[in-house]
């Protein structure tokens, strides 16, 4: 197939670009490079059915060609960038979904988003299960991500209902891995890159708030089994149900890297979420989808990479 990736410079992009080439696929990648880098494309770039276009999606965009799917990831996803660039977060959601939709529709092509558990802010109910509405504060900071992909998340499905285009959406949990940015926010490249300096690991209020860490190969796994599937739209929760404590994450990172770094507490964010854990019953049973790498194995590996680029 012929596959546009937006995004596809970042953390998951870059991954998902790989994936879709051994698979066979010829990609496109666009990317305005805000938060991706052309680093993380060195190996897609390697490959003769890989292009890549500096391209700003809030702005009309076009492909010369044929497309089967439209795979829309762009936007600034973790707090420290959508912070910065809270309008460009919105107007990705917004008018970069609007514009890739409009060319799905174009194109004849399918539609993929990658929408957040952040949908469901601060949740009351937990796990968080696909219907579920969420609890979003719409003006507090995060809410600019938050919204957009909500904002998104609709647009999507007016797009199904009104001309019939044939879409999919999962709802990514805190998916981490090799090419994550050591200073985005991210408690797990936070606790990582802290942890090799040997410097104090900042936690946020006591730390009991939970996670629930997606490796990103078993993410990009989800990806590709709800491409493949038919006549599933979604929403569909990818993540790992296993739940950690954000103490627990810092705890483990630093017996792992071997750091005798001190924890050090600190004031938590704004609308924060005390909970977050995927119910992926849905994912089990329609698309066969379970996450395979345990958060040991996983943060291994990630620590691995990051050691020979962060110490």
């Amino acid at each position: 197939m012929r596959i546009l990736v937006t995004g596809g410079a970042g953390f998951v992009g870059s991954h998902l670009c790989e994936r879709l080439l051994s698979d066979g696929h010829e990609v496109l990648c666009y990317d305005n490079l805000i938060t991706g880098t052309p680093e993380n494309l060195v190996t897609a770039e390697k490959h003769p059915d890989f292009s890549f276009v500096q391209q700003d999606l809030t702005r009309e965009i076009s492909v010369d060609g044929s497309l089967d799917w439209v795979m829309h990831l762009a936007s600034p996803a973790s707090p420290i960038d959508y912070l910065e660039h809270p309008i460009h977060t919105l107007k990705v959601g917004a008018l970069g979904t609007l514009h890739c939709l409009g060319l799905a529709k174009a194109k004849e092509a399918s539609f993929f988003l990658s929408s957040t558990s952040e949908v469901y802010g601060d949740p009351l109910v937990h796990p968080q299960t696909e219907d579920y509405w969420g609890n979003v504060n719409p003006i507090g900071p995060r809410g600019v991500y938050d919204e957009a992909k909500r904002y998104a998340e609709a647009m999507t499905f007016a797009y199904q209902r009104v001309h019939g285009i044939d879409v999919r959406v999962v709802r990514i949990f805190n998916t981490y891995g090799e090419r994550m940015r050591r200073n985005d926010g991210r408690a797990v490249p936070t606790f990582i890159g802290q942890a090799l300096k040997g410097e104090p690991m900042t936690v946020h209020g006591d730390g009991k708030q939970t996670r629930s860490l997606c490796y990103v190969s078993d993410l990009i796994e989800g990806f590709v089994r709800m491409v493949a599937t038919p006549d599933v739209n979604g929403p569909v929760n990818l993540g790992n149900p296993h739940e950690v404590t954000v103490l627990e994450i810092a705890e483990t990172v630093r017996e792992l890297v071997g750091s005798d770094s001190d924890i050090a507490f600190v004031a938590r964010p704004m609308d924060d979420p005390q909970q977050r854990c995927p119910d992926i019953s849905k994912a089990q049973s329609v698309l066969g989808w379970s996450p395979d790498v345990d958060i040991r194995e996983g943060l291994s590996r990630t620590i691995e990479w990051c050691r020979g680029r962060w110490s």
